[in-house]
């Protein structure tokens, strides 16, 4: 495992791409609503991104080992979709809740993050999952600081969202990020206090839990590239980019129309 400890210059690059990835999400909320298809949110953050910010829609032809080129420029994961969804013909109707995953690249440099997005009025459960999800997002983020550990994030995560009967993914996890989309290390959303990869300043990386309404299994459909619940419950994602201070951390990806940090009891 190769962790890239960031220099201030770098840090200086990550902090402008994050902020731009965030503001892709402020500038696309007004055009999630019944009837937009997700091809069409596509579109309109792909020119955002490309004639207003100047940066390079990351996903776009993106393709790992094993995958065939990720065809569209964000990822729109709706319902039971849970994450990596391909923009279509789909058209968001109302009580869909939408999680819409942005990253961006500027002067060779990523910002990643998603935001849930509800059509119209989500049912009780919909909105109670998308609340608790953004909880399990901020009490990960809490526990980063110089001398913790990764597991000290993935045990923060698990306990919240098990303890209000939700279900954490675990084959999909953050990940350090910067000239490369996908740095080590793996960021867990599950796990023990204390194990793992010990954090030190320098270091950035995605948090982003997918927490599921019902059981944890997944599944992926033919377009190799959207991730589903098996059992059809409801999914719900948030993601940040954190740089890991001399004595804290510090969100990258905060952005002026960004959900206010929740109040946690921890």
């Amino acid at each position: 495992m190769t962790i890239i400890i960031k220099t201030p210059q770098q840090i200086e690059k990550m902090r402008v791409a994050g902020k731009l990835a965030g503001e892709v999400l402020d500038y696309i909320k007004p055009f999630v609503i019944a009837g937009v298809t997700t091809e069409e949110l596509d579109k309109l953050c792909h020119d955002y991104m490309v004639e207003v910010q100047g940066t390079i829609p990351a996903p776009l032809n993106y393709a790992p080992k094993g995958h065939r080129p990720y065809p569209k420029s964000i990822c729109t994961s709706v319902n039971h979709q849970v994450c990596h969804g391909v923009p279509g013909e789909r058209k968001l109707k109302a009580g869909d809740i939408i999680n819409l995953d942005i990253t961006v690249i500027k002067d060779g440099y990523h910002g990643d993050s998603s935001r849930m997005y509800y059509v119209g009025e989500p049912s009780i459960q919909a909105r109670r999952l998308c609340d608790i999800s953004y909880e399990c997002l901020w009490l990960g983020i809490a526990e980063v600081k110089p001398g913790a550990y990764l597991g000290d994030i993935g045990q923060a995560v698990q306990k919240h969202a098990e303890k209000n009967g939700f279900s954490v993914v675990r084959e999909y996890c953050g990940h350090g990020i910067g000239q490369s989309f996908h740095e080590d290390p793996q960021v867990l959303h599950y796990g023990k206090r204390g194990d793992g990869v010990k954090l030190e300043a320098g270091m950035i990386f995605t948090i982003e839990p997918m927490i599921n309404a019902g059981k944890r299994d997944i599944r992926q459909l033919g377009d190799g590239w959207t991730i589903v619940t098996k059992d059809h419950g409801l999914s719900a994602q948030w993601e940040h980019t954190i740089l890991v201070t001399e004595s804290s951390y510090e969100v990258l990806t905060l952005s002026a129309g960004a959900p206010p940090q929740p109040t946690l009891a921890g």
